[in-house]
């Protein structure tokens, strides 16, 4: 069977489909599990002509019609994964199917997102941000937006903790927060397989950010979870961007000695007292950032700034924007 260059199969009855992002990015990672003719959809791209053309390519090279997919599974709604959603459930009339939390998300950012903007105009104000940054941020929330469309019309919920079969495997479904609220992972314990959504990632890491609707705390949610995950058997990792996982322990130590890191810096930049915004700006270089990238540098350093506060090593004052300095 020759398959297309963005296929390729990582496990037995399992094919990544590699999506392409108009971002620095460049591709999510999405998943397609067989089960004797039944297909399950994990992950979706962005809505774009050229991630339909993918889509079609795989279908077509694995001899997949539309009513052979009996599942769309979504790890969480951000827009690399939830955008085609919509579009795959009206091709093939399957559930789409997340966490409660999740698609409660998916409705306030993406289908009812107008009230959304002005919060996110109010949180970046206080942030200290400039004006042109906030427009340029909310026109690169909405540009993504579009990309979104057609919404799925019906979500079911995967409760956490759950056993979700997909792909003729029985995978746990796994409550992972911090990049999102509700995040799902799914693993295998038979075959030590999990599919690992943004939650865990190699090369980089996930973006923690501190949003308008974000729960407290996504930092240590997301610490806290890595801790909990470190030492779970996994010998092969399937995530939502880059490559496969393959020492599971490893790549989390990595990724705890990063936030570590990132949070000794965090503090040392409000020596003498600062806003957000220049706390951002001497962790991230805004000069090489695009309107895609500040947005997420902003709610990156709000997260830690928010962690600081919360474990008093950093104290924060309200005002106009609000100050924050070493406590």
């Amino acid at each position: 069977m020759q398959l297309p260059e963005a296929v390729t199969q990582v496990a037995a009855g399992i094919y990544q489909v590699q999506i392409p992002l108009p971002f620095a990015l460049r591709i999510v990672n999405c998943y397609l599990l067989e089960d004797a003719g039944r297909w399950t959809v994990v992950d979706t791209g962005l809505h774009r002509p050229d991630a339909e053309a993918i889509w079609r390519a795989a279908f077509d090279a694995l001899h997949i019609e539309p009513g052979d997919i009996t599942q769309i599974v979504l790890t969480h709604m951000h827009p690399d994964h939830y955008g085609m959603a919509g579009w795959f459930q009206a091709l093939t009339g399957a559930p789409v199917r997340m966490s409660a939390r999740e698609a409660e998300s998916a409705l306030v950012t993406w289908v009812y997102a107008d009230p959304r903007y002005a919060l996110i105009d109010a949180q970046m104000h206080k942030g200290g941000v400039p004006q042109e940054i906030i427009n340029l941020v909310n026109e690169g929330i909405e540009s993504t937006r579009q990309m979104t469309f057609p919404h799925p019309k019906h979500i079911e919920h995967i409760a956490y903790g759950s056993t979700v079969r997909m792909g003729g495997r029985d995978f746990k479904a796994i409550h992972a927060p911090g990049h999102s609220d509700g995040l799902i992972m799914f693993y295998d314990e038979a075959d030590k397989l999990m599919l690992s959504g943004d939650h865990v990632l190699m090369k980089i890491t996930p973006n923690i950010g501190l949003w308008v609707d974000t729960e407290p705390q996504p930092l240590g949610r997301f610490m806290g979870s890595l801790r909990a995950l470190q030492h779970l058997d996994v010998k092969l990792a399937l995530p939502g961007h880059k490559a496969l996982i393959t020492d599971w322990g490893g790549r989390i130590g990595e990724l705890l000695h990063h936030h570590d890191e990132r949070l000794a810096k965090t503090l040392d930049a409000v020596k003498g007292g600062a806003v957000a915004f220049d706390v951002a700006r001497a962790l991230f270089n805004f000069e090489r950032l695009s309107a895609h990238e500040m947005r997420f540098a902003l709610v990156e350093t709000l997260a830690h700034l928010e962690y600081l506060v919360g474990i008093g090593a950093v104290q924060q004052t309200d005002g106009a924007a609000w100050r924050f300095e070493q406590g």
